[in-house]
């Protein structure tokens, strides 16, 4: 069963996405996956340099990201040369980690943009974590060392808590303890693998 996990920033999807895979399921994250594609040594960081140069890379050999961000993200013809190169590697990677995984386990794609991206409908069940958006505010200023400006004008460039529950199959509501999110994401994890078929 293919899963969507998702929600916007500061909302604990990473905390979820960790407690499903202490749970069994398969994890696959896209951001993750991006980076690794383009690690050191890869051909995809030599396809990044080609199309680049060598600007965007540190003198360690890395890949700069602050430095192809300042690219990309001011042009959209180099951002669409960039995810040209980087979103067939990802998809290839996801293919395979896919491949891997057996006929009985839960497949979560961690995927931050889902909605934004429109991919909802491509998955058996979505599932959508959510925070109040004070506590959203409050966990980038203490936990990422943001200004509120920048915590609202992130918040303000995703999808909105209502877009996102219109395509959730399950919310996870994540305003209280700990403990509280690990208990809900057990009964969320219980039900996909009920609906896992025989």
């Amino acid at each position: 069963m293919r899963v969507g996990l998702t929600g916007g920033i500061a909302s604990g999807k990473s905390t979820v996405s960790a407690l499903l895979r202490e749970l069994g399921a398969v994890v696959i994250d896209a951001d993750a996956l991006a980076r690794e594609v383009v690690a050191a040594g890869t051909p995809g960081l030599a396809a990044v340099v080609a199309a680049f140069g060598n600007e965007v890379l540190t003198p360690g050999g890395e890949l700069d990201r602050p430095a192809v961000g300042r690219l990309v993200f001011a042009d959209a013809e180099q951002r669409r040369r960039l995810e040209a190169i980087v979103h067939p590697l990802v998809f290839e990677r996801v293919v395979a980690l896919e491949a891997e995984a057996g006929p009985d386990d839960l497949v979560v794609h961690d995927v931050p943009l889902l909605v934004e991206s429109g991919r909802a409908a491509t998955f058996d069940a979505v599932v959508v974590v959510e925070a109040p958006h004070d506590l959203q505010v409050q966990r980038m200023l203490e936990d990422r060392g943001m200004t509120r400006e920048d915590a609202e004008a992130r918040i303000a460039a995703q999808a909105t808590p209502e877009q996102r529950r219109a395509v959730a199959t399950h919310l996870v509501v994540n305003d209280s303890t700990r403990e509280a999110l690990a208990a809900r994401v057990r009964e969320v994890h219980a039900d996909l693998a009920g609906r896992l078929p025989a």
